[in-house]
This record gives structure tokens, sequence and C-alpha cells, in this order.
């Protein structure tokens, strides 16, 4: 959404995703792999197939967003995203909420209500990089 804001640029938008998707599956797995050898609890099997676990689903999830980019004109492709992360992330919530025999709709709306705050805090971050530095 911020580089959406701040460049109104499909090619900064999809070049801004593979960076971010590859440098936070990158972090994120060697944080799992840090994590899960600091705990002496899993085998080395263990450990690697957590940390590949983790990089290949950081790395594909945020790839996802780049089809919207691919297939339709640049503002409906961020709605698009939107709707996509939004509902997934609502899937995720009800999954979890599930899993922890919490009502669903409180998980999911604290969620959604936290990604609109982001998604928001993103975009005018974006506009005002774009009157600063545009």
């Amino acid at each position: 959404m911020g580089l959406h804001s701040g460049t109104n640029s499909q090619m900064a938008i999809i070049g801004g995703i593979l960076i971010i998707a590859v440098a936070d599956a990158f972090s994120d797995a060697l944080g799992i792999h840090i994590s899960e050898e600091s705990e002496h609890q899993h085998t080395q099997k263990e450990v690697w197939q957590s940390t590949i676990a983790a990089f290949l689903t950081k790395l594909l999830f945020p790839l996802t967003f780049i089809v919207p980019l691919l297939v339709f004109e640049l503002t409906t492709a961020i709605i698009v995203s939107v709707i996509w992360g939004f509902s997934v992330l609502g899937i995720l919530s009800f999954g979890i909420a599930r899993e922890q025999k919490v009502k669903p709709q409180g998980m999911i709306v604290e969620h959604l209500l936290i990604a609109s705050v982001v998604v928001g805090l993103t975009h005018f971050i974006g506009d005002w990089i774009s009157l600063v530095f545009g």
C-alpha cells in the first residue's frame, strides 16, 4: 500500500514485494532456526525442516500479491490485493480461534482491525514520502 501511494509505479511495487519477500523469508527462517536450536528439544533434521518451511512460507505467500499486479490495472490490483490479504488473514484467524477454542469473531475483528491500521499507516507514509521526496 505504501509503495503504491508513494510511487504509483507497478514496477516499484513488484520490486518491493520481491525484495521484501526474500529478505523477510531469510530473516524469519534464521530466527526460527536459532530459536529451535536454542530450545535443545529438536533434532537437527527438525530444526532444518522448520527453517525451510518458514522460508518457503514467508517467500511464497507475499509472491501471491504480484499476481493481481500482473492481471489488473494498478488501482484495481491494489484493491484486489487488500481483499486477498484480508481474506487470508480472516481465514487464518478463524482457524487459530477454533484451535484455541475461543469465539472466532473477536479474534477475526481484532486481527482485521490491526491490519487496517497497518494498511492505513503505510498508505499515509507512502503519501508523505511522495510529498517530501517526490
